[in-house]
Order: C-alpha cells, then structure tokens, then sequence
C-alpha cells in the first residue's frame, strides 16, 4: 500500500489521480489532499478518501470548509504555504503528487523531497523555477523523481534500458494549441475565450493559455533539461497535433524511439505512480489501424516568442527562469481578467526580463526572491503599459 498526498486535488492532475486510486484501492491510499478554494468538490473528495489532513488557500477558506464537513474530529484542517508543506512531510506519507498550478507548487514540493518523499511531479514550475536546488535535494535525499506530464513520462519512458550518454536529442511534441494555423494579425484579436478552447486536452485555464501561447512547451523545455541532464541545443520541439506521439528519444546510432497512446493523463499518472510496474488502467487502448496519418511541423518562434523566451532564460540560468515563469503567470492572469491583449503576454514576460540582475539562484530563499520581484515588476508593467489601453 502505498500512502499518497496530492496537492492540486481538486484540478484536472488532481481528479485524475483520484480516479487512479479509485481503480486500485488495494495499492493506494489518500493520507492528505491540498486544493485551493473550491469546496465542493474537496468536500467530496474528502467524503470518499477519508484523508487525515487537508490544506487549503488561507484561514478563510479552511474556516468555510470546517462549516462544510460534518466534524473535524478525524480531519486536521492546515492553509497556506505552511499547509502544504505540511501535508507534504507527514511521517506515514510515501509520495507526494505535486500538482498545484503554477509557482506555488515550489516550496510544497521541496518541503517534501526535504522530508524524504518521492514525488510525481505535474509542476513543472518547481524545476524551471529551482531546478539545481530541486536536483541536488533529490541525489542527497535519495528519493525518485518521477514525471507526470505526458510529454515527460514519455521521454522517460523511452530512456529505460538505454545509457543517457547514448542520447543524442529529447524530441518534445506540443500540439501547437488552437492557434497553429493563425497569422498574427488573427492573433492580435484572439480573446480569453478563444484561448481556453483547447483542440486537443482538458486542462485548467492557466495551462490552457500557456498552451495556446506555447510557454507550456517552453517550461517543458527547461524541465526536460533538469530532469534529464540534457543541453538546451539537445531539446527540440516538434509540433504534432494529433497528440499520439507523447514525446521521443533520439539515439546517437540514429535510432528514434517513441511512446504513443491515446491523450489522456491517467497513463503518465499511473506510471508515476506505481513505477515500475505499469497498471492495467481502465483507458481504451491506441487503435493504430484508425489513425489515418501522424503529421508533424517546426514550431514557429517569432509567431510563438514565448518558446524563444524560455530558451533564453534557461541559457542564461540562475534566476531568470524563475523570473520567466512569475511574470508569465501574472500576465496569463492579466489577459484572463482582460487586462491586456493576448499578444502582450510575451511582451510582459520579455519586459520583465529585460530588467532583471541574473543572481546564481542555488538558494531557495534566493528564487522565490526571483519569483516576488518578477511579479511585482510584471504588474508594475501592466499597470504603466497597458492600464489606458
């Protein structure tokens, strides 16, 4: 058996693991669960999995939930980051799903490596916002660090068996989002509900946007980089819109391997979750013979400059992907709330790191410094550039 806590429960990474271990509940059990404001379905959540801690977004939200369940005699009840770095080091916990959207996954995340923990990780800002940190905690801590995006489990995947010096390129698939086939002039005028139309996967807004924009593949770039200890220049995007090859390796004899199947998280999480073995999930296998062609394109990065800007905060190191990954965030929350236009979002992230002084970034308290700065320049920008807009 082994004991879980997810953070992000209430998300689609979330669900999705619920259901895992609704499927097998001789091999997983729900110690704790993380969310942020939306009750009802953690109060559902928390009715079925009978975890023994929970933590949400502040004292007001803990306190709403309190007067949602039926008695807090068995149920401790934690908010904040302190909660979730909580939830994330109690002692019976064996892993940790990291699946909170954004840069408030980070210090949850370390708190559990910290602790011991193995993690599936779904947020990838942990490792593009600290990936030395988070890669030196893993090696000193002797925990496994098991990735939960598609494209990374993928990759992963593809490795086993095979020497990582034989590796001569990760080859990363994107879907290219809803705005592939777009000009710029069309782009100008895309609105916050174009964005979240995704042709291809159901995921919350903040990723959704990040997909239309394509600075998901961007933090993917920088966390295939970590996780896999490969050169940015060994990392290349390949846009294919069916979404059935999930990423491949590319072997210095020429040889290309890849992992396909239909485009559903519950693989990658069940993967992560039980590795080694492999869980026989209730999902509907990859029907080969229906798929009428597999088509794939280069990216294009002065339409998309997002994937130019991840590239350069990753080569440019220390804090800049920090920087990179706040302003990004304050900016898919400014077009949201029709704050910008959606062709400002890579204008505020590029701006924002135009004026920031690269520091080493090999301290936690030295990133999520990177993080508050980057966020407080971004809303400035907003403010100053596009408030009269």
């Amino acid at each position: 058996m082994k004991n879980l806590t997810i953070l992000g429960s209430t998300g689609s990474i979330g669900k999705n693991t619920l259901e895992i271990v609704r499927q097998f509940p001789d091999r997983f059990r729900v110690i704790a669960l993380g969310a942020g404001k939306n009750l009802e379905p953690l109060k559902s959540q928390i009715d079925e999995f009978r975890p023994t801690a929970v933590s949400v977004l502040n004292e007001e939200v803990a306190r709403e939930l309190g007067k949602l369940i039926e008695t807090t005699a068995d149920l401790e009840i934690y908010w904040g980051e302190e909660g979730y770095k909580k939830i994330s080091s109690i002692p019976d916990v064996d892993m940790v799903v990291s699946a909170i959207v954004g840069g408030a996954g980070f210090a949850p995340t370390v708190a559990a490596i910290e602790a011991g923990k193995d993690i599936a990780l779904a947020n990838k800002e942990t490792l593009v916002m600290g990936g030395e940190i988070v890669t030196r905690l893993v090696k000193e801590k002797g925990v496994q660090l098991l990735p939960v995006d598609s494209e990374h489990s993928a990759i992963f995947q593809c490795l086993q068996g095979n020497r990582r010096d034989n590796v001569r390129k990760i080859l990363l698939t994107a879907s290219g989002g809803p705005f592939r086939k777009y000009s710029k002039e069309e782009m100008d005028s895309v609105t916050p509900d174009d964005a979240l139309n995704h042709p291809t996967w159901a995921m919350g807004s903040k990723i959704t946007i990040d997909s239309s924009t394509l600075m998901n593949k961007g933090l993917e770039v920088i966390e295939a980089h970590w996780l896999f200890d490969v050169a940015p220049e060994q990392i290349q995007i390949h846009i294919h819109p069916e979404s059935i090859i999930h990423s491949m390796v590319e072997y210095i004899d020429g040889s290309v391997i890849a992992q396909l199947g239909i485009p559903d998280m519950k693989t990658p999480i069940a993967y992560a979750l039980a590795y080694p073995d492999r869980l026989p999930i209730d999902n509907p296998p990859l029907d080969l013979f229906a798929l009428k062609k597999l088509t794939f394109y280069e990216p294009d990065f002065e339409l998309f400059p997002c994937l130019r800007l991840a590239y350069e905060a990753l080569k440019a190191g220390g804090t800049m992907p920090a920087v990179l990954n706040a302003a990004n965030e304050v900016a898919v929350e400014a077009f949201l709330t029709r704050k910008i236009p959606f062709l400002a979002i890579p204008e505020v992230i590029e701006l924002t790191m135009q004026k920031h002084q690269v520091s080493a970034g090999q301290e936690i308290d030295e990133v999520l410094g990177a993080d508050r700065w980057a966020r407080e320049t971004a809303n400035t920008l907003i403010e100053e550039k596009y408030s009269l807009r």
